[in-house]
């Protein structure tokens, strides 16, 4: 046997009282976040294929997503952290692949190979021999020129006028203003935006000797050895641990 009881007056009461408390607070809440900044992560974690099989393979169609009209990249290194704001509109072609090698973990392990005090600071060859192979032909077109070298702006390295194809993996930071690059075609993709001192406290003792730049035709043996080669050379040397994308939603 069992007694069955009513529902009391109070709780008839009490169950609206919970349903309007919900909505109000839901409300208030979609009216806080309005009109602000929100971020959500965009890497490689619901990526089809281990992080590995797309480094070896350019053709993945992951490689081709759009950027975001903005984005963050939180560099991790041996040094502390530093945050790039990528603006798509200053150059959608390279925005696109940065992007890309970003969330898909090409920086990922890779070493500041070209550190020049007062200058810039350089990265972008792979750890893995196997991976600098499959990516030696895959160069993007130019954008259009934006080229203002200001202190904390990154653009891809490249060679000079001239030279309509030739950006492919390896980024560069103005350490400093440097108004001599100007007459170069690069296209600035964004800024520094935290970290500008981890940046400036980057291993620097190798300068243009550890593989330096694109066209000083010195890169070969970092290329063909990767870090294997770069740690038994360049001991020394910073590296970046992890890369975390983010979405910037205005």
């Amino acid at each position: 046997a069992y007694i069955m009881t009513m529902p009391s007056r109070h709780s008839f009461i009490i169950a609206p009282l919970v349903l309007a408390t919900f909505v109000a607070v839901g409300c208030a809440t979609s009216t806080a976040t309005s009109g602000t900044t929100a971020d959500h992560t965009v890497n490689s974690v619901d990526t089809p294929r281990s992080s590995a099989a797309i480094l070896l393979d350019p053709a993945d169609p992951e490689w081709r997503r759009a950027a975001p009209a903005r984005s963050h990249l939180r560099f991790e290194t041996t040094r502390g952290v530093f945050v790039l704001e990528l603006v798509r509109a200053w150059g959608p072609i390279g925005a696109d692949r940065f992007y890309n090698l970003a969330r898909l973990g090409y920086y990922n392990d890779a070493r500041f190979h070209r550190v020049v005090p007062g200058y810039i600071v350089q990265w972008g060859i792979n750890g893995n021999p196997a991976v600098n192979a499959a990516w030696k032909d895959q160069q993007i077109a130019n954008d259009s020129p934006r080229s203002h070298n200001v202190r904390g702006t990154f653009a891809f390295a490249q060679f000079g006028p001239g030279n309509s194809k030739t950006r492919n993996t390896e980024i560069y930071i103005n350490l400093r203003d440097n108004p001599r690059s100007d007459a170069e075609p690069f296209t600035m993709l964004g800024t520094v935006i935290e970290g500008m001192d981890v940046l400036d406290s980057l291993y620097s003792g190798y300068g243009e000797k550890s593989g330096g730049g694109l066209r000083q035709g010195k890169q070969g043996p970092l290329i063909e050895g990767g870090n294997a080669y770069m740690d038994r050379e360049y001991p020394k040397l910073d590296r970046i641990l992890s890369v975390t994308v983010t979405a910037v939603e205005r």
